[in-house]
């Protein structure tokens, strides 16, 4: 067993379902979404990036491309919530609220490609 691709798969994995506990909910009900949890899934999606840098094949690209998606997508939920909360100071209205989840809901849709294509090449490697 690879040490390296375990902690590879692991964040993954993590950034997937740590995104996909953000999302579950109503979509315009603020008590539903946890600002704290999407700035977990914001780091965890950061260091997923990080560890997809090595890989110099085109599966490798194909990842680090769908984690740049991911990690837009978490950027600017974040910077919508913290527009609105401290900048506008409109507050979380349902319409900001849903932007922000669906926004994490585009990088849980990145997340779910690259899970897909992790599950694809670990099927496709011979011993």
């Amino acid at each position: 067993m690879n040490p390296e691709k375990v902690v590879f798969g692991f964040f993954i994995v993590l950034s997937l379902t740590l995104n996909f506990g953000f999302f579950v909910g109503e979509i315009d009900n603020a008590a539903h979404h946890n600002v704290y949890e999407l700035f977990a899934v914001l780091v965890v999606n950061i260091i997923a990036t990080a560890l997809k840098f090595g890989d110099r094949s085109q599966l490798g690209a194909v990842l680090l491309a769908t984690s740049f998606v991911a990690v837009l997508q978490l950027v600017s939920a974040a910077v919508v919530w913290m527009w609105v909360v401290h900048i506008s100071g409109t507050g979380l209205t349902p319409s900001a609220v849903a932007s922000i989840v669906s926004l994490s809901g585009g990088a849980m849709l990145a997340n779910v490609i690259s899970v897909v294509l992790l599950i694809v090449e670990t099927v496709k490697l011979r011993r």
